[in-house]
């Protein structure tokens, strides 16, 4: 797995999904906000605690999950 400074996992927080630094706040969350059309600043005001490092990084996580390679077994 690629390395992520600001992407944790911890099962007592969130169930485990993937968050930002440890806080309540999903990387799902703000990837699905990005693709909403919120801007970065309008995320940022809205959960002050982020950083713009962290919407960043949690778009590279996004990048990274979707870059697996799915291996599809063709009919005979």
């Amino acid at each position: 797995m690629q390395a992520f400074q600001r992407i944790t996992f911890d099962p007592r927080i969130m169930g485990g999904q993937a968050c930002i630094r440890g806080l309540r706040i999903t990387a799902a969350l703000i990837i699905r906000l990005v693709a909403q059309g919120r801007s970065r600043d309008a995320i940022l005001a809205e959960y002050p605690d982020l950083e713009p490092e962290d919407i960043h990084e949690a778009l590279s996580y996004a990048a990274w999950l979707a870059s697996d390679q799915v291996h599809v077994e063709r009919a005979a």
